[in-house]
């Protein structure tokens, strides 16, 4: 605001001046000092000029800002100008902008980087009146589908018609199924397609995500047979490390000339632990069977109140034993198809999981609920224990993996299988403070 004034007040000045040496040159001439008038006269005139080149430069330059701002070009240099100060608050706003126009395209670089990287076909909409525009397409996508980066919707219609009549089919809304599409006229390849649609400052975007369910599967596969031989290996290697240390021990104390008494203890501890590790190797190996070989389930209707009772009543020494309160909170009757040893060994491992869980809980307490909805049983166990930790969250699922010393391992990737083998899912999640597994049984 000062520096404005301070522009007024120079074009003021040289109004002022030019004003008074018009009055100087008239009354040279009144007195007939004509030569001296005619020099005022001149005086006056360059005044002006010199106030119009002034007035010229300030207004272009302004105009030049300001038409670099609006049309997003920061290309031009001012720093010949930076030592007027009345351009001060012009060319920091032109810096401002600039700053944040570079920081701002640092950003897309690197945003679109990231995209055309990732492993899923992405593709945004954006609507300019009744249609809608390619605001981005990635690379995976145009690779993928042999689709050439076009503008407009119109253009990729004709490129991928099995998609486009999909979103068109749900009115650009969200979203979440499985479309089978022909690439290059081959066979037809499925995909999840996932889509949502959002407003940023008053434009409307739609957003596009299709992976392989081929590439998801086989990510998947590899990501389990990554972590099954990581608990193999762990495990073959615990028990044969030391069973080799104890061979080469023994192999030195059978070639000596004779033995002690000292001796012979040693061979016969060496014998005993090798025993034992074996033992575990072969319970090890069994765990592994009953995962690989899980029988079809044999279902049967029975009450689910009963599968319950049945399971607490098989519990119910060890409930008694570490003084655990279970509260069963199933209030309808309900016929399940089910196969109900298999069920009835999962509901055991969860409660068994559980008394571990609240073993050293001030309160002791399980909760056993149901509720059913849209052709779905949902069984939910609870206890009060501490919770899961936050780092083996995502492994508790894993074959093999324990917290627990005397544990194998496979009690709950064993429940998953059998769920999973029902036609279910078997998950759990936090309530409260409160770890809660669920079953999910279709009726």
């Amino acid at each position: 605001m000062f520096k404005t004034f301070q522009t007024y007040k120079l074009l003021f000045i040289r109004l002022i001046l030019i004003i008074a040496a018009i009055e100087i040159s008239i009354y040279f001439f009144k007195i007939d000092l004509i030569f001296t008038g005619v020099f005022g006269l001149f005086i006056v005139f360059l005044l002006i000029r010199e106030m119009y080149f002034y007035v010229r430069n300030f207004v272009l330059l302004y105009d030049k800002t300001i038409s670099s701002i609006l049309q997003n070009d920061f290309t031009s240099d001012f720093t010949k100008h930076k030592f007027n100060r009345s351009y001060d608050d012009l060319f920091h706003l032109y810096d401002t902008l600039k700053n944040k126009q570079n920081e701002q395209v640092s950003k897309d670089i690197i945003y679109r980087s990231i995209l055309n990287n990732i492993e899923t076909g992405i593709i945004i909409l954006q609507k300019q009146d009744s249609d809608w525009n390619v605001f981005l397409m990635n690379e995976y996508f145009s690779k993928q589908f042999n689709v050439p980066k076009v503008s407009k919707w119109k253009y990729l219609k004709n490129q991928l018609p099995s998609l486009c009549e999909i979103i068109e089919e749900d009115n650009f809304q969200e979203i979440k199924t499985s479309i089978e599409i022909s690439i290059n006229e081959q066979n037809k390849q499925t995909f999840v397609l996932q889509a949502s649609r959002t407003e940023i400052f008053e434009k409307d975007y739609f957003i596009v995500l299709l992976d392989s369910i081929q590439n998801v599967v086989e990510k998947k596969e590899k990501d389990a047979w990554v972590n099954l031989m990581k608990v193999i290996s762990h495990e073959l290697l615990n028990s044969i490390t030391p069973i080799r240390s104890i061979c080469q021990n023994l192999q030195d104390l059978v070639e000596q000339d004779s033995l002690s008494a000292e001796d012979l203890e040693d061979i016969k501890n060496s014998v005993e632990t090798m025993l034992r590790r074996s033992d575990h190797l072969q319970k090890f190996v069994e765990g592994y069977r009953k995962l690989a070989m899980l029988p079809s389930p044999k279902k049967e209707e029975i009450e689910l109140q009963d599968l319950i009772d049945n399971c607490l009543q098989i519990m119910n020494p060890l409930f008694k034993e570490n003084q655990i309160e279970v509260l069963s909170n199933i209030a309808f009757k309900r016929w399940i198809n089910v196969d109900s040893q298999q069920v009835e060994q999962v509901l055991i491992n969860l409660l068994t999981n559980c008394i571990y869980a609240v073993k050293n809980a001030e309160l002791k307490q399980i909760i056993i609920s149901a509720e059913a909805k849209e052709n779905r049983i949902f069984i939910k166990i609870s206890d009060s224990g501490t919770g899961i930790e936050k780092e083996i969250e995502n492994k508790i699922f894993l074959p093999f993996f324990t917290t627990r010393n005397e544990g194998a391992g496979i009690g709950l990737t064993l429940s998953k299988n059998i769920i999973e083998a029902h036609g279910g899912y078997i998950s759990f999640k936090t309530e409260e403070g409160r770890t809660v597994f669920e079953i999910c049984l279709v009726e």
